[in-house]
């Protein structure tokens, strides 16, 4: 018998509860163990005298009478129980559990757990707790559950597999670890958040159970770091130091310090024999682009070819017309490959590609195609790297002989969740603005203020300037009541449309219509823009100086921010009025801190703060890993410990070849295993 054995060798799980318990993430008797509660109720039984209405609490008696079963409608039924408590009768209801009649005999003693109804002096039973031949708990462990398995269902199978494996469970954490934290044992643990007796035993449970999940994350992005700066995966990059100075001599600008700072850790990397994996990070609008184009030009001045893949055309072309100004004295061949790119011009530029003909190639998901070829492809950029999965940034890299690579993100991580999102990459920000960006000035107005908001918009384009306007939704809804793309669009056009050419853009258009609206509204062809967030990332409209966006409480802080960015690109004065009625303090609180920062590092640590770790990034972008118990935030001082700790392991022993780490490489491997590699 062994933790690892399939979940199928517990009573009652066939191939139907098998599949269902999977949709938990439980495969094995070992998953069953570790799928802890998340709360617990208090089964303490409670002197009816103090008992609130509706409370839910834990009663104690004698069955005075045999249980009935009373039908009603086609397949609804209840069971009354009749309990002698103290001095008083109380009948307890249970709703379509036939079945818990047998389990009341008269004359017998119940402990039953439910909802009191203190003016009828009635329960709604919800569980029974204990009968004549079994003790009652003290405290029940609730379960994440989802349709496919009940509650009840789930308590059984931690029992079963408590029983038949108990003895079985080793400790993974190191015990000199669990020395120095002083933490439980795993099948300590394990007792303890399934059977406390008291709500301290469960607390100390969850601590060290906390620390055990946070450890064992953090060893398994240790052992991928060791994997992936190994001298055999890396690629040395010797650049020319001195071209690279006279590309940047050439720049109309100044590098800021933070940008000098970044360049030289990214370069230090590639010129190492270590692979590079480093995130660069930085507000909008810090300059993160030009420093993309120096270190592409490093690995073009050591013959290596560089790629940079973006998240949408429009973004690829701005790139490329960038860079093809940059580099227009520079001995340097760039290529587009979009998704927009001719039948003709993609087969010239495989060709080059393929040939080492194109030093710089800039693209879209077209990069990853299976018959695009490289000839000496050594550093890979990934721009809004959150828009890409993990394995369409593994493809790009195979293109060639383990690539450098570098990512990039506009959305600031905050401190407390870089460790966990980027715990395998080393983390490079750009923490200042280039001289010259100028300010946003934002705005909150209510609804009823918005013809102060309209005239704003009319100083501006009067100006010759643009406008985003920017809605959550795209078409009308019953359900929820908010400003609506198209109804905006019918709206300001009437307003504006007179004069300017207002147009709607919206994720549900196909991808050349948005393409040719945003290329359109680029080149100044559309003064007002009215969309939904399609335009979050990326684009650069530096005529545009007014982000108006409506229902602004409905969206997170940092989405907020990012929409701000799109505007403030030129040399004029910019404005963000964000038009929103909060129906919470939250909202209102979200509204405050974008009119009282304009800094992406505040605004995302204020963000994390009001809606916690699961929402910052949206479930498909996040990148953040799913803790079962363990909450990154809350339990933030306990993370960094484990990460400190992990890291200490691995420098002292990079293999954990030492006897004591036997049963955490076991682990490690299993993980392995079980996900194909351990990134």
């Amino acid at each position: 018998m062994a933790l690892t054995d399939s979940v199928t060798v517990l009573p009652g799980v066939g191939p139907k509860r098998q599949e269902a318990l999977a949709s938990l993430g439980i495969e094995t008797v070992g998953d069953v163990l570790f799928y802890f509660p998340f709360r617990y109720d208090d089964l303490q039984v409670k002197d009816l005298a103090e008992a609130a209405d509706q409370e839910k609490l834990t009663i104690k008696g004698v069955v005075v009478a045999p249980a009935v079963v009373a039908r009603f409608g086609a397949h609804r039924n209840r069971v009354n129980v009749r309990l002698q408590v103290d001095h008083s009768v109380v009948m307890v209801t249970f709703f379509n559990q036939p079945w818990l009649k047998d389990k009341f005999e008269q004359g017998s003693e119940a402990a039953i757990y439910g909802k009191w109804d203190a003016k009828r002096h009635t329960m709604t039973g919800m569980k029974v707790l204990a009968t004549q031949t079994q003790d009652a708990p003290s405290l029940a462990g609730i379960y994440p559950v989802n349709k496919n398995i009940r509650q009840s269902t789930l308590v059984q199978l931690v029992k079963d597999a408590w029983a038949r494996d108990a003895a079985n469970i080793q400790d993974v954490v190191p015990s000199a670890v669990r020395a120095k934290f002083k933490l439980m044992s795993d099948r300590e643990i394990v007792h303890g958040m399934h059977f406390p007796d008291t709500p301290l035993e469960a607390k100390a449970a969850r601590r060290s159970a906390v620390f055990r999940e946070f450890f064992l994350f953090e060893t398994q992005i240790q052992a991928l770091r060791e994997d992936n700066q190994g001298e055999a995966n890396g690629l040395a990059i010797p650049y020319d130091n001195q071209a690279l100075r006279a590309l940047i001599q050439t720049l109309p600008f100044e590098l800021t310090n933070a940008q000098k700072r970044v360049v030289n850790e990214i370069c230090a990397d590639m010129r190492s024999p270590h692979h590079m994996n480093r995130l660069l990070q930085g507000d909008v609008g810090s300059g993160k682009t030009i420093v993309a184009a120096i270190v592409m030009y490093a690995a073009v001045t050591a013959r290596y070819q560089a790629a940079l893949m973006v998240p949408t055309e429009v973004l690829a072309e701005q790139h490329y017309a960038k860079l093809t100004k940059l580099f227009a004295d520079f001995p340097v061949k760039i290529s587009l490959l979009t998704g927009a790119t001719t039948a003709a011009a993609r087969k010239h530029i495989k060709a080059d590609l393929a040939s080492g003909a194109t030093d710089i190639v800039i693209g879209t998901h077209a990069l990853i195609q299976k018959d695009v070829d490289f000839a000496n492809l050594g550093l890979v950029i990934i721009d809004e790297q959150h828009r890409f999965g993990v394995n369409q940034r593994k493809i790009l890299q195979e293109k060639g002989l383990k690539p450098d690579l570098l990512a990039m993100t506009a959305t600031p991580i905050p401190r407390t969740l870089a460790i966990t999102a980027y715990g395998e990459m080393d983390v490079s920000t750009i923490d200042e603005l280039p001289a010259g960006r100028q300010p946003i000035t934002t705005s909150w107005v209510r609804k009823n203020q918005l013809r102060e908001a309209l005239a704003t918009i009319s100083t501006e384009l009067a100006a010759g300037h643009q406008v985003f306007a920017i809605t959550p939704l795209i078409a009308e809804s019953e359900k929820v009541d908010l400003q609506n793309a198209e109804q905006l669009y019918e709206d300001l056009n009437k307003a504006f449309g007179d004069k300017y050419q207002v147009a709607l853009l919206h994720g549900q258009m196909k991808n050349d219509e948005k393409d040719d609206i945003m290329r359109r509204f680029s080149q100044n062809e559309i003064q007002v823009l009215v969309s939904t967030t399609v335009v979050e990332v990326g684009v650069d409209v530096p005529n545009a100086t007014v982000m108006m966006i409506f229902d602004a409480d409905r969206f997170g802080l940092a989405q907020l921010h990012q929409l701000r960015g799109r505007v403030g690109r030129g040399r004029s004065a910019a404005y963000c009025i964000l038009v929103a009625d909060p129906k919470n303090d939250a909202g209102v609180e979200r509204m405050k801190v974008m009119t009282e920062t304009t800094d992406g590092f505040k605004i995302a640590e204020k963000d994390l703060e009001l809606r916690g770790s699961g929402d910052i990034f949206g479930e498909a972008q996040s990148g953040l890993p799913e803790f079962k118990i363990a909450d990154p935030v809350a339990d933030y001082a306990t993370l960094n410990a484990a990460q400190q700790t992990a890291v200490g392991l691995f420098k002292a022993d990079p293999t954990l070849s030492a006897p004591e780490f036997a049963p955490l490489r076991a682990y490690l491997a299993r993980r392995q295993q079980a996900v194909g590699s351990l990134d």
